[in-house]
């Protein structure tokens, strides 16, 4: 993992048909973090959807915003800033004038023809959530991309005229899936196929089924919605009003006008796919730009690993040592499958996230940044898994909120309330230290958790490391025993 390979400041501007947006990108190569995220609703869009041009008090909008944009990237001394344009300056009829107006004020615009667009996008949402497999929809002020994606691939999409911006308020979601049909013909759609939404409207409308159902953690990326609510979703909008619309989605006044578009779209899409699964991604053209130019082997890292051995080793007190401690409790968890695997390393390398809290609060904040923390690869109930398991061990077992705890299983809680016990026995017999860990070992033995201590390091085990592993033990049924040699 390239948790040390830290890369940036960098940059991307995004000019779309409906959002101007401007990131700057830090931490590292295979998870970059924002520094700063701005962006204005332009709708470019707007004007070529009415006659084909690009409105001049959109345009003025725009290069207003651009020429912030600019100075607050020289400050921040970026490395590199990338400057895209999409669908709305690719059709205008003065969409090479207005570039020539974005070349006056020191960028260098790149107009994405609509097939570089779709595979960007794809590679974005293979950058966040690997496992893909199926179409990615990209869903834009003029445009929607489609791309088929498997296996760490993005294969032949399509850029299609119907952005939300050219929709209209209430465009028939039969016709429009007629369209999609038509225009995906001869693509090569993966067999059981998910289908991943990409596109600001498609995140307000994954924010709005999530709290619909007044979901614990309304995190839009990994969010699935269950196709048999795509009804539901699009009877809420068309019956709001756009000031209830607001509050139930959460979205900006200029957003809640694409949202009878943006639904309308995703009921053609389940229409005209019929997916197995229908799932939100973070992650989409702009982090496609930053994937497409990593090397085949960064681009093999876990997302979620990656991230968690950033943080990991930005907050920790000595150097990052979860893959140590991970290797060293693994012995009490051979029956963990791979996912459980994964989750487990990804909280051993959170395991020291909180040490320079209030010790009355450190389980909190562990929780916050292994709830809330800004990771991919990952949905809720992973969120929750990490959740609990450094609830325990940062002490907290009491703490923990119920309504997130109710997202797992018996036996998932069992785990991570296992998984958090041996961390917590971990860092309390090696200091946080991974060699004095090293002089040590766990396993079961005889129906017993056995604690192997060196001779030479007898006197790392005090009464403190006892009680912890006698916690431990009788969470796994056992007993407990520490052995000397």
């Amino acid at each position: 993992m390239s948790g040390s390979r830290l890369f940036g400041p960098i940059g991307i501007i995004d000019i779309g048909s409906n959002s101007v947006r401007f990131v700057a990108y830090a931490g590292t190569e295979r998870v970059p973090v924002n520094l700063f995220n701005e962006k204005i609703m332009a709708a470019l869009g707007r004007g070529v959807a009415r006659n084909g041009a690009l409105e001049q008090q959109a345009m003025g909008r725009t290069l207003e915003a651009l020429a912030r944009y600019r100075l607050i990237a020289r400050e921040i001394g970026l490395k590199s800033l990338t400057t895209v344009a999409t669908a709305a300056v690719r059709d205008a009829s003065n969409g090479g004038s207005f570039l020539d107006e974005v070349t006056a004020l020191g960028l260098e615009p790149q107009l994405l023809p609509g097939i570089e667009e779709a595979r960007l996008s794809a590679l974005g949402v293979i950058s966040a959530i690997p496992e893909a497999h199926g179409i990615v929809a990209d869903l834009g002020g003029g445009s929607l991309e489609l791309v088929p994606v498997s296996k760490g691939k993005a294969g032949k999409g399509v850029s299609l005229p119907l952005g939300v911006l050219r929709l209209g308020d209430r465009p028939s979601a039969s016709e429009l899936a007629e369209q999609v049909r038509a225009g995906m013909k001869g693509m090569r759609v993966p067999r059981g196929s998910s289908l991943y939404l990409v596109g600001g409207s498609f995140r307000a409308l994954a924010l709005l089924d999530l709290r619909q159902q007044e979901h614990p953690l309304p995190i839009i990326h990994g969010h699935r919605i269950e196709p048999r609510r795509v009804t539901r979703i699009r009877a809420v909008v068309r019956s709001s009003e756009p000031d209830e619309l607001k509050r139930l989605a959460g979205v900006s006044s200029a957003r809640v006008g694409s949202l009878p578009a943006g639904a309308a779209m995703l009921d053609a899409l389940q229409r005209a796919l019929n997916p197995k699964a229908i799932v939100a991604s973070a992650f989409g053209l702009r982090e496609g730009i930053l994937y497409a130019g990593l090397d085949t082997e960064v681009r093999k890292e876990d997302p979620l690993l990656a991230a968690a051995l950033e943080v990991g080793e930005r907050l920790g007190r000595f150097g990052d040592h979860g893959a140590a401690l991970d290797q060293w409790m693994a012995p009490l968890f051979t029956s963990d499958g791979a996912a459980q695997v994964r989750l487990r390393l990804a909280a051993c390398l959170l395991a020291d996230i909180a040490w320079n809290a209030h010790p009355d609060y450190r389980a909190e904040r562990a929780v916050d940044l292994a709830v809330h923390g800004n990771w991919v690869g990952i949905d809720s109930e992973g969120r929750a898994i990490l959740g609990r398991t450094l609830c325990t061990a940062f002490g907290g077992d009491g703490g923990f909120d119920p309504r997130l705890e109710a997202l797992l299983s018996p036996e998932q809680r069992q785990s991570a309330v296992a998984w958090g016990k041996a961390i917590r026995l971990a860092q309390r017999l090696s200091g946080g230290t991974e060699a004095l860990l090293h002089k040590t070992a766990i396993d079961l033995e005889d129906e017993a958790v056995v604690l192997h201590i060196r001779a030479k390091y007898r006197a790392l085990c005090a009464e403190a490391v006892e009680r912890r592993l006698k916690s431990l033990a009788e969470t796994l049924g056992r007993k407990s025993r520490v052995e000397i040699a």
